[in-house]
């Protein structure tokens, strides 16, 4: 996985000076990101407080691995099926 230039208290933390009343533009130009990253990051993590960001973020590692799995196993059967079927 991608490693984020950005930990999840920062993210929340410029989420939150926007709250407050500080300019879009003057925080993306403070903190180095674009106006697009910063919407991104209000779509995702507005109204949400760190654990629930933390929480959010070991689901989406679970369903990750459980849809890999799954993929795992599809592979499989249609590789048993192709076995049986060429005897």
């Amino acid at each position: 996985m991608k490693n984020d230039r950005f930990t999840d208290a920062q993210i929340m933390d410029v989420i939150r000076q926007a709250e407050g009343g500080v300019s879009v533009l003057d925080l993306c130009r403070k903190h180095g990101i674009s106006n697009a990253i910063f919407y991104r990051w209000r779509a995702k993590y507005g109204g949400m407080d760190a654990s629930m960001i933390s929480q959010m973020k070991a689901l989406e590692e679970e369903n990750r691995r459980l849809k890999r799995m799954y993929a795992d196993l599809g592979m499989q059967t249609n590789i048993l099926k192709e076995a049986l079927g060429k005897k």
